[in-house]
């Protein structure tokens, strides 16, 4: 153990017996990363990779097993982070749709109660513009995706060149940041990495060389598997998503994910000076510190890469929270969401959360006094004139079944019973593809499986309820409306 991972353990080790309910206006750190995978942290059992400080993170805090995003993809997941609504709310729905400055997100509404807000890195939500956005006192950002060496940045509003690497110029910026600040603060540090192309900092760049990529079952092409997969997941598999032309680089799979694994470990150095900083200023104990990744992703499960689709590694994320004063470390297994985050760091900032807002405050269910949490959620993609081998879905994540739905395409959709089939193998609807004179509706061509047209239909309904309930379309939950047979 190092002399980090310790202190760090014995901090968690002096939280209070019985802990008390929020109390006081918490300074609060935020740190996102672009793509992270939620099994690659050693401590959420990665074979080989090695993540220190994110194992010291979780050790002295707590680790969420079922973390998710209602929507993987950069743009929709950021503004459910800041809004705590669903996409089809906030109308973020592509990476190139600017977020409304007329809804209000917890920066602005944080920064309105007296904290000072720092922003440092990829905004995501309108590239065209890396400018200061409403909510935050302090802005480092740039274009776009941005670079990995030497990158050009906007600091409050001057554009300038920066030398080094971006992971580590951001950590920069954030340890001044907390360095000048008073309580209370909220800083908000959204990382470039590990986003593709995946450039590590020069000295990972050797790194895992002896290591091989985990291959996943469903990774292979054969006929037994893939008949009751939907075409167009058979049909990604050659594209830049998938795993015959991946990311569009000449480049083995092999050293892609090589790639993507180094570029992780600037990031856990990030964490463990972030960390440091905040123990140096006495801050470390009754700061709220949430680490997490902003959509999943696919490293050759179902033939894909890259995220989008609702597969588990694709809508799944690392989330961690740390402030032993609050909350007593371990781990949690309900389910926790992007849009959660605002109503969180609200609530640590003495703000009342919107009653507008889809998602929840999780430090009740840290300290152990929620009641009736949530047990399903919406997911939601929107076809992509830039990807068109991806299409719309809309679809229903429970605690025993997966359901995705497709639209604009002529295809199957896919239900997975999660917890007899965790790595999606079997299909339930693989065997109701559409003859030439069939309707489309689903649920139509089950009328001789009454148990799986009524589990399909239970689920349908779910859809349309929580559609209705949070502003969506109920329609698009694929329920056949009433009067449907006589209208055709």
């Amino acid at each position: 153990m190092t002399r980090r991972n310790f202190l760090s353990t014995a901090a968690a080790a002096q939280a209070p017996a019985v802990l008390n309910a929020q109390s006081k206006r918490r300074n609060i750190v935020f740190i996102l990363t672009d793509d992270h995978r939620y099994d690659f942290m050693g401590c959420a059992g990665h074979p080989w990779l090695k993540t220190p400080h994110l194992d010291a993170l979780a050790a002295g805090g707590v680790r969420f097993e079922n973390a998710f995003v209602t929507s993987s993809l950069c743009s929709p997941s950021r503004a459910s982070i800041l809004t705590g609504l669903y996409p089809h709310a906030h109308k973020v729905n592509d990476n190139f749709s600017e977020l409304n400055p007329n809804l209000p997100t917890f920066a602005q509404l944080l920064q309105k109660n007296g904290y000072k807000t720092g922003f440092l890195g990829k905004w995501h939500m309108g590239g065209a513009s890396d400018n200061p956005r409403p909510g935050f006192d302090h802005w480092v950002s740039f274009y776009g995706q941005g670079e990995y060496h030497n990158p050009e940045i906007n600091d409050n509003g001057r554009r300038q060149k920066k030398s080094g690497y971006m992971t580590d110029i951001l950590t920069d910026e954030a340890e001044r940041f907390i360095e000048k600040q008073s309580a209370p603060f909220c800083l908000y540090l959204s990382h470039k990495a590990v986003h593709s192309p995946f450039e590590p900092a020069p000295r990972y760049r050797d790194q895992y060389a002896n290591e091989r990529m985990p291959r996943p079952k469903s990774m292979w092409l054969r006929d037994d598997f893939s008949q009751g997969k939907p075409e167009w997941v058979r049909r990604r598999r050659a594209t830049r998503h998938g795993v015959d032309g991946a990311i569009g680089q000449i480049l083995p799979l092999e050293d892609l994910y090589k790639g993507y694994a180094r570029s992780l470990s600037a990031i856990d150095d990030s964490v463990g000076r972030i960390m440091d900083t905040l123990r140096r200023r006495n801050l470390l104990n009754d700061t709220l510190v949430v680490y997490m990744g902003d959509n999943g992703y696919l490293w050759g499960e179902h033939g894909l890469i890259d995220k989008r689709s609702m597969h588990e590694p694709s809508i799944r994320i690392p989330m961690l929270a740390h402030c032993p004063d609050l909350f007593r470390p371990g781990t949690r297994a309900e389910y926790v969401l992007n849009q959660d985050i605002a109503p969180t760091f609200l609530e640590a900032g003495g703000v009342t959360p919107p009653a507008s807002m889809h998602g929840r405050s999780f430090l009740p269910l840290l300290r152990g006094q929620a009641s009736n949490w949530r047990t399903d959620f919406l997911y939601e993609y929107e076809w992509e004139r830039d990807f068109p081998y991806t299409p719309t879905i809309y679809g229903l994540r429970t605690n025993q079944y997966s359901l995705a739905q497709y639209y604009g395409v002529w295809d199957i959709d896919e239900l997975y019973d999660i917890q007899k089939d965790p790595d999606q193998m079997n299909n339930l609807l693989g065997d109701t593809r559409m003859m030439a004179h069939d309707r489309m509706r689903t649920v139509i061509r089950l009328d001789s499986q009454p148990e799986r047209k009524k589990l399909l239909a239970g689920l349908q309904d779910r859809m349309a309820r929580l559609l209705a309930e949070t502003g969506g379309d109920p329609r698009y939950s694929g329920k056949e409306p009433e009067g449907a047979k006589a209208a055709m």
